[in-house]
C-alpha cells in the first residue's frame, strides 16, 4: 500500500507543476497517467485481498 501512496503523491506533485509552470503541460498529463495507474493498482490489491468465505 505504500507504493500506492507514493504514486498518488507523485501524481499530485506532477499535476501541480504541470498546471503552474508554463510550457510543462506534459507533466500534468504524466501526473494523470500515474494517478490512474495508482488507482488501478489499489483496486487490484483490494480485489485480491478480499474476504474469503468461512467454512
Amino acid at each position: 500500500m505504500v507504493w500506492v501512496l507514493l504514486l498518488v503523491i507523485a501524481a499530485i506533485v506532477l499535476g501541480i507543476v504541470g498546471a503552474v509552470v508554463h510550457g510543462l503541460f506534459y507533466l500534468l498529463v504524466i501526473g494523470v497517467v500515474v494517478f490512474v495507474a495508482a488507482m488501478a493498482l489499489a483496486a487490484a490489491r483490494f480485489r485480491r485481498t478480499g474476504r474469503r468465505p468461512v467454512r
